[in-house]
């Protein structure tokens, strides 16, 4: 039996869309170490999604969504913003033979991180932040720049039969 699709606040729909962006780009990284890529093609991509895509909506969250409530919930988000952003740059000074483990340790967390946010503190959020506060949120989300969520990356390991080469 399928899980029935959470609702989601309008206000915060905008985060949850690239939440699933996120669960895309963990299964990409995943699908790389099944091709055995060579890690520092999965590096560079990590790198790409972490500048374009995990770093900005990160910072939304924390400045924009998590301002109104400083609690337990929003504290593990973000301490988890920042052991996510450790992991990324120390894939960056990586032996060469550690890194497809530690790749997939980190789409792990990313995934499970992010599995968080929309299974509990989103909901806690919603529940707990008055309406007012949510459309507050909702206003300031909608004025950022509208950036569609697309992922330009040239170098599409994930595709290929053996991405070794």
């Amino acid at each position: 039996m399928d899980p029935k699709p959470i609702k989601r606040s309008e206000n915060i729909m905008k985060l949850s869309r690239e939440h699933h962006f996120s669960l895309l780009f963990c299964w990409k990284i995943r699908e790389g170490i099944k091709k055995k890529t060579v890690p520092w093609r999965m590096i560079q991509y990590v790198r790409y999604f972490w500048d374009a895509h995990l770093q900005p909506h990160f910072k939304e969250e924390e400045t924009i969504l998590f301002a109104p409530l400083q609690d337990e919930m929003v504290g593990k988000a973000i301490a988890e913003h920042e052991a996510i952003q450790q992991g990324i740059e120390a894939l960056y000074v990586l032996p060469e033979e550690n890194a497809a483990d530690t790749l997939a340790k980190f789409a792990d967390q990313l995934d499970k991180h992010v599995r968080y946010e929309e299974r509990e503190l989103f909901p806690h959020l919603e529940r707990t932040l008055t309406e007012a506060q949510l459309e507050a949120i909702g206003v300031q989300l909608n004025a950022l720049p509208a950036d569609p969520l697309k992922d330009d990356y040239e170098d599409e390991f994930w595709k290929e039969k053996s991405a070794s080469l």
